[in-house]
């Protein structure tokens, strides 16, 4: 059930999920096999966690007038909440009252046209007057044009680093407005400077956040093409505006159209686009968790950590697949690749895939 955490609480949460052994996956295997993130910390204290860490950053969020929530509580976004596994914590600034709204996400080219961005300002304008809230990543180009066109609508930046951590520092101002008006969210730790590698996380809670996707303009190889990767994975709708086979800021979107996303020209189409779900009630997702607890009941097959060692490969594969292939159930086979993580040998990715480390 969802419910607001203690402080002691909540530093065991931020404690367990900022462990250097512990993702997102691990960290709901964990809390399935102990029951809570205190139990967990008490029962594997090999996995590094640091409360007095924790402690801090919780201190820190909070003196900048912003909160750590997490997975568990009810003002947690609820469709953050419906990814498997979702965020264990998340850090926010700003007005949370905007999370039990539906979102779209619109995102593009850093290097966007004159055209692209009017078109940014246009959407994000009419689609907060339609009362659907925008969520971008604070980028230049598509980003910032969204973010600075629904400021008073509604829209909520997510960044890659802290939320501390502002970038690009030009979007200073802009960064201050949506602390008032909108959200600034992360899944990263306070103080944490982003590197290559967040990025994709940043985009992952930024589709997630919201019902659907649009690309307004993006190149063969944009990182927006992996947003839309992801918000189809995460069975949201994806959408794209079409531009000329000359551009080349429009490969992008106009193989996503050829690919099967919904071609949008306006809010109009967007709205209708996402029709059926932004009629949720409430977006209050059913609690669950991504994994059935495992067994407590261990198999006598000594062997199986092994087997499932060598069925593993650089290839993240389907956990099931890899139960199935090692003669065990997916609870067992899930309990193993927890402790093989902790060791290092494997790692457990979001979709319920693992491969070695």
């Amino acid at each position: 059930m969802t419910r607001r955490l203690t402080d002691v609480e909540r530093v065991d949460w931020i404690a367990l999920a900022r462990a250097p052994k512990v993702g997102p996956v691990t960290f709901f295997q964990l809390l399935a096999k102990f029951g809570s993130p205190g139990a967990a910390l008490k029962g594997m204290t090999s996995l590094g966690a640091d409360r007095a860490a924790a402690e801090h950053e919780l201190a820190a969020t909070r003196q900048l007038g912003g909160e750590v929530l997490c997975a568990t509580e009810e003002v947690f976004p609820a469709t953050l909440g419906e990814l498997s596994p979702p965020p264990p914590v998340l850090s926010i600034l700003g007005n949370t009252d905007l999370f039990t709204r539906p979102a779209i996400a619109l995102v593009g080219a850093r290097d966007a046209s004159a055209a692209g961005r009017k078109l940014a300002r246009i959407m994000a304008a009419d689609l907060g007057r339609a009362g659907l809230v925008t969520a971008s990543g604070l980028a230049r180009g598509i980003d910032g044009e969204v973010h600075a066109a629904s400021l008073d609508t509604g829209t909520i930046a997510v960044l890659a680093g802290g939320v501390d951590q502002l970038y690009p520092p030009q979007h200073r101002d802009l960064y201050d407005a949506i602390r008032e008006q909108g959200i600034i969210v992360s899944e990263r730790p306070f103080g944490h400077r982003a590197t290559a590698r967040d990025f994709p996380r940043r985009n992952r809670i930024i589709t997630g956040l919201a019902v659907g996707t649009v690309v307004i303009e993006a190149a063969q190889r944009s990182g927006s093409l992996i947003s839309a990767r992801m918000a189809g994975e995460q069975g949201r709708e994806v959408m794209a505006v079409p531009g000329s086979p000359l551009d080349p800021r429009a490969a992008g979107t106009n193989k996503l159209l050829r690919d099967g996303a919904t071609l949008v020209r306006d809010a109009a189409d967007i709205v209708e686009a996402v029709s059926t779900q932004s009629g949720i009630d409430g977006y209050r997702r059913q609690a669950s968790l991504p994994f059935d607890p495992p067994n407590a009941a261990n198999s006598t097959d000594h062997g199986l950590p092994a087997r499932i060692f060598e069925a593993l490969s650089a290839t993240p594969m389907p956990i099931a697949e890899i139960a199935t292939a090692c003669a065990c159930s997916a609870r067992q086979c899930a309990a193993i690749l927890m402790e093989l993580e902790i060791d290092g040998r494997a790692v457990t990715h979001a979709g319920g895939l693992a491969s070695r480390s």
